[in-house]
């Protein structure tokens, strides 16, 4: 009998200002950080842009950046973040830094052709959540589906229960992602089926096939670290902590 996988997901956050910086961190889109591919323990990792405003944009923000880690476990994920020259600069890069610690407890579609994502945990509608959904937007639905976006990016900040919700992607216009934090299961199932702009999307979506593949998954956020927006927290450390196994 195999024993429970150890993966754990990371989703960091960076903010950068100041024209040098800012400059760097774009580079390091392009560039691909060598690291990334041979760091002990990493067995995927996404460099993700953002969007103008909380992300949900055809503009690009070049002050914030995000990373995706999918590693072996926390030991590789911390001893990367402890030890790797580029991890250390960036950050000295960095205004600042945000990294969530999770397991995954709920995946449904591909990423690239594969599923990504290890399900190890279970699903608690009670504790702290985190989601990610990717989409690949098929070329002739692009100018459709970013007629609805000002709308549902307009309702989707400061919502109850809702910590973080920043709109992320590895190509502008047709490759998106968002990552965002709960407070529970139920705060954000309000927000996506009781929002009219999102209901319409997720309508729209369905009527027309709006994207060529995507991806929805629920993570269990068990620790953090760093500073967002100011905050050391976006969810509840003594709640998840309680669910983390």
């Amino acid at each position: 009998m195999s024993s429970p996988s150890k993966e754990v997901v990371t989703m960091s956050l960076f903010r950068y200002s100041g024209w040098r910086s800012r400059w760097w961190a774009f580079r390091q889109m392009g560039f691909y950080p060598p690291s990334l591919s041979t760091a002990p323990g990493l067995k995927q990792a996404k460099l993700l842009g953002s969007g103008a405003g909380n992300g949900f944009s055809i503009w690009p923000n070049f002050g914030v950046y995000a990373l995706l880690g999918i590693w072996e476990d926390e030991a590789a994920a911390r001893k990367f973040m402890a030890t790797d020259q580029w991890w250390k600069e960036n950050k000295a890069h960095t205004d600042e830094c945000y990294t969530v610690f999770m397991r995954t407890a709920v995946v449904h579609g591909e990423w690239g052709g594969q599923q990504p994502f290890t399900v190890n945990t279970e699903y608690d509608v009670n504790a702290p959540v985190a989601v990610i959904t990717r989409a690949t937007i098929r070329l002739r639905h692009v100018p459709g589906f970013w007629r609805f976006v000002p709308a549902v990016s307009a309702k989707a900040k400061d919502r109850p229960g809702q910590q973080i919700s920043i709109g992320v992607g590895e190509w502008p216009l047709f490759m998106q992602a968002t990552f965002s934090i709960w407070d529970s299961s139920k705060a954000m199932m309000d927000y996506a089926y009781k929002n009219p702009y999102h209901k319409e999307v997720i309508q729209k979506t369905r009527e027309l096939g709006w994207y060529k593949e995507e991806l929805f998954a629920r993570f269990q956020p068990y620790a953090a670290d760093g500073v967002w927006d100011g905050k050391k927290n976006y969810f509840s450390q003594k709640k998840a902590t309680e669910y983390a196994s």
